[in-house]
């Protein structure tokens, strides 16, 4: 069974993910920023981890061209990382803004280029993450909402261009997740009341729903999928939340 490798590997929701695809037996890259963040779930899963700087898309290629042979081919790629920043347009200062878009919609940008250049000759499956809050208007979403956007059009297009080779690119579109990055918010008991009476279900997501999803769209029996956009969100991003 040809490999996976996971952007983003150590946060909660690439964790998730990484040990599901360790008990089917699949072979795992564990990418991300930080080398003690990453190793013990290296140790734990007996999985090879890389250290990348994710501010330019050179290293990211090199290393899966690295490490591709060792998984025995490179038919997953899944870009996990991301940030949450929660301001409204007038509060949100120029670094603000591009360290959103660097770390949301480059990094999905790289991951894209990366595995076209890697897998286009025996295809495979890409998956990316955007947010319910680029589907429907949130309050002080709008950088976090403008580079997830982004991600969902560059996810469409890439599908329509890589096609032909069988390299399928989809999106999973959250709502709100109970990770490490969202804690500050669900931790809180009146934001995280605000923030559930948003989901119609009346709840928060966990990180195996997202997880779950990712697993199933990198399944091979799964290859009649692309460019699609699949919402793991309580029905945040489109239906009316209860009153």
């Amino acid at each position: 069974m040809s490999g996976v490798a996971i952007l983003g590997a150590s946060g909660t929701i690439g964790a998730e993910l990484a040990r599901r695809l360790a008990k089917q037996g699949r072979p795992l890259l564990l990418v991300g920023r930080t080398a003690a963040k990453l190793e013990p779930l290296a140790a734990e899963l007996g999985q090879p981890m890389a250290v990348v700087d994710f501010s330019r898309s050179e290293p990211l290629e090199e290393t899966l061209r690295q490490n591709a042979d060792s998984l025995g081919g490179l038919a997953g790629l899944v870009n996990c990382i991301g940030s949450v920043l929660l301001k409204p347009a007038h509060g949100t200062s120029d670094e603000d803004f591009r360290a959103t878009v660097e770390t949301n919609l480059f990094t999905a940008f790289a991951t894209v280029r990366a595995g076209a250049k890697l897998m286009r000759a025996t295809g495979g499956s890409i998956v990316l993450f955007a947010s319910a809050a680029a589907e429907i208007g949130v309050q002080n979403h709008e950088a976090i909402a403008a580079a997830k956007a982004g991600v969902i059009g560059l996810a469409r297009s890439a599908a329509a261009t890589y096609a032909a080779n069988n390299l399928r690119v989809n999106v999973i579109s959250p709502g709100l997740v109970r990770t490490e990055m969202t804690r500050r918010i669900w931790e809180t008991p009146a934001n995280a009341a605000a923030s559930t009476a948003l989901h119609a279900l009346g709840r928060l997501g966990e990180p195996r729903h997202i997880a779950s999803l990712a697993e199933w769209l990198l399944a091979p029996e799964n290859d009649w999928i692309t460019g699609q956009v699949l919402g793991v969100d309580g029905g945040l991003g489109h239906v009316l939340a209860r009153r």
